[in-house]
C-alpha cells in the first residue's frame, strides 16, 4: 500500500517537498564542514603534496558518476516490468547530475593526474571508460530531448540505460585486471579503507555532502518534472 502511495505523483511530489529543503542544508553542512578539513586539517601527501587535495572533490564525483548510471538502468529496468510513469522521470531528472559528476570527475582527475603522471590525459582503460561513461549520459540526454512522445521516450533512454550499464563493472575493474596509471581503490579496498585517518574523515564528509546534495537535486528536478508533465497534458486538453 505504501509502495502504491509513493509512486503516485502527488504523494511523490508531496514528500519530495519536504525532504529537498533538508537534503539541501545538510549537504551544505557535510560540504563546508569537509573542505574546511580536507584543505585546513589533512596532511599533505609524501609524494602528491598538496596536490593530493583535488580527492576531495574528485573521488566523490568519481563514485557518484557510475552509481547514478546504475541507479538510472535501475529505474529503466523498473519502468520496463512495471509500466510506471515515476520510474523514467526519476532516470531524466538523474541524467543532468551523472553527466556533470562524470565531467568533475575527467576535469579534476586530469589537474591530478597532470603533475603526477606528467601528463594531463591517457588513453588506457580506466580514463577512456569514465569518458565513454560522459557520452553514455550524454547520448540519453540527447535521445530523450529527440522524442516529442514521452512513452516512445521513456521506452528509448530506459533500452539505452540498460545497454549502457556494462560501462560500470569495467571502470571498476579497470584497475586491477589491465596496466594502468589510475591507482587502484583506497577507500574500497578489499582490507577496508587505506587511507590516513585524517585524509579519511574528510573524504567521508565530502561524500556524505555529495550524497545529500544528489538527493535534494532529484527530487527537486522530478518534481519539476512533473509539474511539467502535468501543465502540458493540461494545455493539451483545451
Amino acid at each position: 500500500m505504501f509502495f502504491k502511495r509513493l509512486i503516485s505523483y502527488k504523494y511523490f511530489t508531496r514528500l519530495a517537498k519536504r525532504i529537498i529543503p533538508w537534503a539541501f542544508l545538510l549537504s551544505a553542512i557535510f560540504a563546508v564542514v569537509g573542505l574546511y578539513y580536507g584543505l585546513f586539517d589533512s596532511p599533505v601527501d609524501y609524494q602528491q603534496g598538496d596536490t593530493v587535495r583535488i580527492m576531495y572533490i574528485h573521488v566523490p564525483a568519481a563514485i557518484l558518476s557510475s552509481g547514478l548510471y546504475m541507479f538510472i538502468a535501475f529505474m529503466s529496468v523498473m519502468y520496463l516490468i512495471f509500466r510506471i510513469k515515476l520510474f523514467p522521470v526519476i532516470a531524466r531528472a538523474t541524467a543532468v547530475l551523472g553527466a556533470v559528476y562524470t565531467l568533475i570527475t575527467l576535469v579534476t582527475g586530469a589537474i591530478w593526474g597532470a603533475p603526477t603522471w606528467g601528463t594531463w590525459w591517457v588513453w588506457d582503460v580506466r580514463l577512456t571508460s569514465v569518458l565513454i561513461l560522459f557520452f553514455l549520459y550524454l547520448g540519453y540526454i540527447g535521445l530523450d530531448s529527440a522524442f516529442e512522445d514521452r512513452e516512445k521516450a521513456n521506452m528509448g533512454i530506459s533500452i539505452l540505460a540498460i545497454i549502457g550499464v556494462v560501462i560500470v563493472p569495467i571502470i571498476k575493474a579497470s584497475v586491477y585486471l589491465f596496466a594502468t596509471l589510475h591507482q587502484k581503490s583506497t577507500l574500497f579496498a578489499s582490507g577496508g579503507p587505506s587511507l590516513d585517518p585524517a585524509m579519511l574523515k574528510p573524504l567521508m564528509l565530502m561524500l556524505i555532502a555529495y550524497l545529500l546534495f544528489t538527493v535534494g537535486y532529484i527530487l527537486l528536478k522530478s518534481t519539476h518534472l512533473i509539474y511539467k508533465e502535468q501543465l502540458l497534458q493540461a494545455y493539451t486538453r483545451q
